[in-house]
């Protein structure tokens, strides 16, 4: 099969590496994984970062399944079928001959619709294992790799990776401060930076401190990353604006905190919120771009904010947002939210459809 990714031996009973993060690597590199659970246990190869002669390694006779996400199944035009009907599960298409690792690519990667006519037809059977098929595609999120996996079932072992391990890589109850230090910006020369990371691996989080707490609830603004607005000025978003201005609102209301959380593209990585943007040039808005590459509309998880405000002793908040999810979600992880304060930016040609997709789609209060 090639080679497959255990949980590293620990030293002095304390892992290396996380088994996650040690999978995580992994896929980025196009090796094969194998995830268990309760006596059952899949391999998976990632389409997006494996190759032929890899494919052949894994599945030298050809009998390897594909694993895809729900949604890319039913831009296949699969979910007509029983096995492929059930929103959000995974769908398992049953091997043919022409299925070879080009057609596999294309069936992974929708930006390969329009130019890549498919043949078929493609059959789809039941999931081999649900929870197991469940766990491995939200490990390709977190691994920003496309939802696509050849797939066969393998011996069940002690040590394969399991859907526990791939929720502790990004569990918020995992995350601690780890330094502190001053840091003048154009807002606040008094500013102070707070990173936080996990024991676990995944994602270093940043909070920026403005001014001093003074028993008020600070005004807080959750900002994820964006690289293309925060870094380079993209205009199709309003992400730059956003995280000045709050900044600003800040050091003009005496005191407050930014917390920028690692979650590019709402939760699926720089690479995926890429072609999400090639699938906005070809008409789509940002809620079916990111369907139909697989994902949920919206992958991010507020409880790693509502984590980082915990230990920084903040549990009353004014929270500068137009999305009422963040507030119901730091609401649910303990956070209480004692105003909302609206964060509106001026539109322009360029992000006035992604803000308007945001008001009747996802129920911003723009």
């Amino acid at each position: 099969m090639g080679k497959a990714l255990r949980p590293c031996p620990a030293g002095d009973g304390v892992p290396l590496l996380s088994a996650a993060a040690r999978a995580i690597d992994g896929l980025r590199r196009g090796w094969p994984v194998v995830i268990g659970a309760d006596g059952q246990a899949i391999a998976l190869l990632p389409v997006e970062t494996a190759d032929a002669t890899r494919l052949a390694a894994f599945d030298p006779d050809h009998r390897a399944d594909l694993l895809l996400s729900a949604s890319r199944a039913a831009t296949l035009r699969l979910a007509n079928q029983a096995a492929a009907a059930t929103p959000g599960q995974a769908v398992q298409v049953m091997r043919a001959p022409w299925i070879d690792f080009d057609v596999a690519v294309a069936l992974a990667d929708p930006a390969l619709d329009l130019s890549t006519p498919l043949k078929g037809p493609f059959r789809a059977i039941p999931v081999t294992s649900p929870q197991l098929a469940a766990a491995a595609l939200e490990l390709a999120r977190i691994a920003g790799l496309l939802p696509a996996f050849f797939v066969r079932e393998a011996e069940a072992s002690a040590d394969a990776l399991s859907p526990a391990d791939i929720a502790a890589a990004e569990d918020a109850a995992n995350l601690h401060i780890a330094t502190r230090a001053r840091l003048p910006v154009s807002a606040a020369e008094g500013a102070e930076i707070v990173a936080f990371r996990s024991a676990d691996g995944g994602d270093v989080h940043v909070a920026l401190v403005i001014g001093q707490p003074d028993g008020t609830p600070p005004l807080v603004r959750l900002h994820s990353e964006c690289l293309t607005g925060d870094v380079f000025g993209s205009l199709k978003c309003d992400c730059g604006p956003q995280l000045q201005a709050a900044l600003q609102a800040m050091a003009g209301s005496g005191w407050g905190i930014l917390l920028y959380l690692r979650q590019e593209g709402r939760g699926i990585g720089i690479v995926n919120k890429l072609r999400a943007y090639a699938l906005q040039d070809q008409g789509f808005d940002t809620v079916d771009a990111n369907v139909r590459l697989g994902f949920a509309v919206d992958a991010r998880d507020f409880r790693v904010a509502a984590r980082m405000l915990t230990l920084l002793g903040q549990t009353r908040v004014r929270l500068m947002t137009n999305n009422p999810d963040k507030v119901a979600e730091l609401g649910r992880a303990g956070i209480d939210v004692v105003e909302r304060v609206p964060h509106r930016m001026t539109p322009n040609p360029h992000n006035a459809r992604y803000l308007d997709t945001k008001r009747d789609r996802t129920g911003h209060q723009l």
